[in-house]
């Protein structure tokens, strides 16, 4: 892909929108009362040296915690025997969906596993967790000697906007997000060339094309009723479309009145309107993400709101001619930003405990990860980019990947990547979330959306306990 896009230069672009992502989680509850830093439990060090310069200590043990979801854990497992064999030890491995119902009492116990991705639905709070002190602030991976090259440093590897991404309203870096995602609305080319349908560029174009969809026997849409919140990676992504940077940062700032925009209520009403005709596939308010997949590659359904890594997760049931694509931001005409507009950002965020045995070697392992032999095989195996810059040149692109990345190239600078699942999940998730269920399910209106929608973020904004973030 060297030659067709530069992704340095797209999230440079990004950045210039006004927006970073910042993977994170629920709140940390069980870990409330147990905050601050440890400074008395003995860390594993070694010698730093020109091949060793987080100093880690030969034959120590390190227990990596990793979310075993759309990418799985063979990626992190690889790296894992590249760090055996250095160290002479065993990575301790684990690979799960549930960190957090697992790691929530070892954090609150002080006992936490060394370096983990902390992703998926059941994940903990990053933000909590830096709030506390829990985490290690990885300054000291992004300025050692990258392992490709002694010469440069780990965040001159790194895309622009991979080390934003991972603070929390200071200069210190708590997370590594290691994969690149594109989101948006996807659908099976194939299918849509079959039957001679164009992806549409309006909210209005959709719903004409709805139409004929369902004249043809599909379900023109279907979500993960039990995780909604996959559909905010369109809703969000469209009012961002609509409102512009402006609107899309008053949401994420927790401002008043941010969701009583004409943006807002233009793009909430469309999808009062997909529930009210019948657009959107029956039973798909009890599905989760995999079984609302499934029906969408078994042709059940036409699109399906998502993220690039459903190439490589929903591949056990995708046909081979599946020919997956992804369209950009749809919208009106009278949108702040341009048809073309695309949601990108970096994702699959590491994060190392301070109350690890052995931080060291959790820093060493994703400095590991960050070479370009173990980028370049992620992408090559999962279909997905990463936060290492070029490490994708020279290798033959999958549909999916190809199509996501000839979208961010049209995008150009129109690069959104909205806030407010990153900073506040359980607003996001739960709060909001649960909302748009019952807007999708047909149980409330578009105004009723978006008047407790603007409610619990006026809660959520005069609730001290939750940490604040703001865009600059």
């Amino acid at each position: 892909m060297g030659s067709e896009l530069n992704r340095r230069d797209l999230v440079k672009r990004a950045m210039a929108v006004g927006l970073v992502a910042v993977p994170s989680a629920s709140f940390l509850t069980a870990c409330a009362s147990d905050s601050g830093d440890k400074t008395d439990k003995p860390k594993e060090t070694g010698t730093v040296s020109a091949k060793n310069p987080l100093g880690v200590k030969e034959g120590a043990p390190l227990e990596a915690f990793i979310f075993k979801g759309g990418f799985g854990d063979d990626y992190v497992k690889n790296a894992e025997t590249a760090y055996n064999t250095t160290y002479k030890t065993t990575v301790k491995h684990t690979g799960t969906q549930a960190l957090g119902p697992k790691l929530q009492p070892r954090f609150a116990g002080g006992s936490p596993p060394d370096v983990m991705d902390n992703s998926g639905a059941d994940n903990l709070d990053t933000a909590a967790l830096a709030k506390q002190g829990k985490l290690v602030d990885l300054t000291p991976l992004l300025e050692a000697a990258s392992f490709d090259d002694p010469a440069k440093k780990v965040r001159d590897t790194l895309i622009a906007g991979t080390i934003e991404q991972g603070q929390y309203g200071g200069k210190e870096v708590y997370a590594l997000n290691y994969a690149f995602t594109v989101y948006g609305t996807w659908y099976s080319n194939k299918l849509f060339k079959d039957k001679g349908w164009t992806y549409p560029q309006t909210l209005t174009e959709q719903l004409a094309l709805c139409e004929k969809i369902k004249a043809a026997g599909i379900a023109p849409y279907t979500y993960p009723g039990k995780y909604p919140y996959y559909v905010h990676f369109d809703i969000f992504a469209q009012i961002a479309k609509a409102g512009g940077v402006e609107g899309i940062n008053a949401i994420d700032n927790l401002e008043p009145k941010a969701f009583q925009t004409d943006a807002v209520k233009g793009v909430i009403a469309y999808y009062e309107e997909l529930a009210a005709k019948g657009y959107i596939l029956q039973g798909s308010e009890g599905k989760t993400h995999i079984q609302a997949q499934t029906d969408w590659t078994k042709g059940k359904a036409a699109f399906i709101p998502n993220g690039s890594w459903v190439e490589n997760e929903a591949a056990p049931t995708m046909p081979k001619d599946f020919d997956l694509a992804v369209g950009p931001i749809q919208g009106a005409a009278s949108d702040k930003l341009p048809y073309g507009a695309i949601r990108a950002a970096a994702g699959e965020p590491f994060i190392v405990a301070k109350d690890g045995k052995n931080p060291a070697g959790g820093m060493e392992l994703l400095r590991i990860m960050l070479s370009k032999a173990q980028a370049k095989a992620f992408t090559e195996s999962l279909k997905s980019l990463t936060a290492v810059a070029g490490a994708e040149e020279g290798l033959t692109l999958t549909p999916g990947l190809a199509s996501a990345s000839a979208g961010l190239k049209a995008a150009a600078a129109n690069v959104v990547n909205p806030r407010l699942g990153d900073w506040y999940k359980k607003l996001n998730e739960e709060t909001i979330g649960n909302l748009t269920l019952d807007l999708l399910s047909g149980k409330i209106k578009a105004a009723e959306w978006i008047t407790k929608a603007q409610a619990a973020s006026d809660a959520t904004a005069k609730d001290s306990s939750v940490p604040k973030f703001k865009h600059a």
